[in-house]
C-alpha cells in the first residue's frame, strides 16, 4: 500500500474517532436516560427524578464546554478536570439508577487522551470501573454480603478485562509507531535511490557526450592517418611518377610511367572515397551489425580478393549506436591491417553474443607478428592496434591481440552489451 492511501487511511479513521469521542458521550447518556425513565421505580421519589434530571442538564452543559473533538487531543488539566467532572456526574447518577452505568463507561475510552500520566490514567479506569461494577452489581450503595461478592467479582473481571484490552491496544500503537517509523526510512531511501538514479542518468547523459565527443576526436585522427598512409604516399609516387615522365626521352617509358601514375591516382581516390565513407558508420543506417558486418566483410573480400567469412553466434540483438559503431569500426580496422601486412589468404570474424557482453573475434593465416615490437600510434602516427584497443576501452570493454610471425593473428575485442534504447 502507497504511503498516500495509508494517510488517508489513517485521515479517515481518526475522523471517526472524533466522532465516536463527541457523540458517543450523548448517546451513552441518551440511552441511559431513557432506560431510567422506563425503570422509573427505581427512583421513587420526585426529589430523585430532579435530582437526575439536574445532573443530566450538567452532563450536556459539561459535554459542551469540552467541546467536539478536532484531532488526537494531547492530555492536560483541563482534560484531567472535564474526566473527573465526568466521573462524578456518572457516578452520582449511577447511585440514582443503576442504568446510568452506560453513560458512566464513557471513561474507557479517552483517559489516555485526557489524563497525562500513565499511573493517572489508570487510576481514572480503576474509579470507572467502581462504578460500572457497581451498576453491574445492582446498583449503589450496596446492601448485602451477596451483593457486594458480586461486586468484587464484576470488579476484577471489568478491571481485568480492561488490562487485557489495554495491553492488546498498547502494543498495536507500537506496532503502529514502527510502520510509521520504517516507512519513513523507506521513503528517505526511496528519495535517495531516486536521486542517485537521477545522478546516474545525468552521468550516463555525460559520458554518452564526451564519447561522441572522442570518437570525432578519434575519426580525426583516423583521417589524417589514412591520408598520410594512403592519400599522401600516392600522390608521391604520383609526382615520382610525372618527374620521371617529364625527363623521359623515350615515349615508350614515358608511357609506361604515365600509366603506373594514372593508377596511383586511381587507387588514391579509392582510397580517399574509403576514407570518408569510414568516417561515419553508414552501414549502420538501414540495418543492425550483424548485417553490416556481413556486408563490410563480404565487400573486403571481393576487393582484396582473400577469402572472407563472417558469423554470429548467440541471440542477436540490437546494440546501442556507439557500441555497433565501436565494433564496425574495429572490423573495418582490423580487415584494412590484413590487406597491407597480413598477405593472409583466409580470414574469419566472429560475432557472439554472450548474455551481457559481445564478443567481436577477427583472425587471420597470414604472416603474424610480434605484438610486443609493433611500434605505438604516438611512433608511427597510424592508427593500428592502439586505436582499436582505445576504442573498446571509450565503451568499457577491452581488446587483445595474439599473434606470431608466421601463425596469424588473432584479434578479440570485449565489449559490455548494450541495447538499443
Amino acid at each position: 500500500m502507497h504511503t498516500g492511501e495509508m494517510t488517508a487511511a489513517d485521515e479517515q479513521i481518526e475522523h471517526r474517532q472524533n466522532q465516536f469521542h463527541t457523540w458517543g458521550v450523548y448517546g451513552l447518556l441518551a440511552v441511559s436516560t431513557l432506560l431510567s425513565i422506563a425503570a422509573h421505580e427505581l427512583m421513587t421519589s420526585p426529589a430523585e427524578w430532579y435530582a437526575g434530571g439536574a445532573l443530566v442538564v450538567a452532563a450536556v452543559l459539561l459535554q459542551l464546554w469540552h467541546g467536539p473533538r478536532r484531532g488526537r487531543r494531547t492530555p492536560s488539566a483541563r482534560g484531567t478536570v472535564y474526566y473527573v467532572l465526568r466521573w462524578a456526574i456518572s457516578f452520582a447518577l449511577t447511585w440514582l439508577n443503576p442504568f446510568f452505568g452506560f453513560y458512566a463507561s464513557s471513561g474507557y475510552f479517552d483517559s489516555d487522551e485526557l489524563i497525562p500520566g500513565r499511573r493517572r490514567q489508570w487510576l481514572g479506569l480503576l474509579a470507572t470501573v467502581v462504578v460500572v461494577a457497581g451498576s453491574q452489581s445492582g446498583g449503589m450503595p450496596i446492601r448485602s454480603p451477596t451483593q457486594w461478592l458480586l461486586f468484587a467479582v464484576l470488579l476484577v473481571a471489568n478491571y481485568g478485562l480492561l488490562t487485557v484490552v489495554g495491553h492488546i491496544t498498547q502494543q498495536e500503537e507500537q506496532r503502529s509507531r514502527e510502520r510509521a517509523v520504517t516507512i519513513t526510512q523507506l521513503e528517505r531511501t526511496n528519495a535517495a535511490l531516486q536521486r542517485a538514479l537521477d545522478e546516474n542518468a545525468a552521468l550516463h547523459a555525460q559520458l554518452l557526450v564526451q564519447a561522441r565527443e572522442a570518437g570525432v576526436a578519434d575519426e580525426r585522427r583516423r583521417l589524417a592517418a589514412e591520408i598520410h598512409d594512403t592519400i599522401a604516399q600516392g600522390l608521391t609516387g604520383i609526382i615520382a611518377q610525372l618527374q620521371v615522365v617529364a625527363n623521359a626521352p623515350d615515349p615508350a617509358v614515358a608511357r609506361t610511367h604515365l600509366d603506373r601514375a594514372s593508377d596511383l591516382a586511381r587507387h588514391s581516390l579509392g582510397e580517399a572515397r574509403r576514407s570518408v565513407h569510414n568516417l561515419a558508420p553508414v552501414a549502420l543506417t538501414d540495418a543492425g551489425l550483424p548485417e553490416a558486418l556481413k556486408k563490410t566483410v563480404a565487400e573486403w573480400g571481393e576487393r582484396t580478393g582473400v577469402r572472407a567469412e563472417f558469423t554470429v553466434t548467440g541471440t542477436a540483438e540490437q546494440l546501442h549506436e556507439e557500441v555497433a559503431a565501436t565494433l564496425l569500426r574495429i572490423v573495418q580496422e582490423a580487415l584494412s591491417n590484413a590487406a597491407r601486412h597480413a598477405a593472409a589468404e583466409r580470414v574469419g570474424i566472429t560475432l557472439s553474443f554472450l548474455g551481457d557482453e559481445v564478443i567481436l573475434d577477427i583472425r587471420d593465416d597470414g604472416r603474424g607478428f610480434d605484438p610486443v615490437a609493433v611500434p605505438t600510434r604516438t611512433s608511427s602516427g597510424g592508427f593500428g592496434l592502439d586505436g582499436m584497443r582505445a576504442r573498446a576501452e571509450r565503451i568499457a570493454g577491452s581488446l587483445t591481440v595474439e599473434s606470431e610471425p608466421g601463425h596469424g593473428t588473432a584479434v578479440s575485442a570485449r565489449v559490455p552489451l548494450v541495447r538499443h534504447d
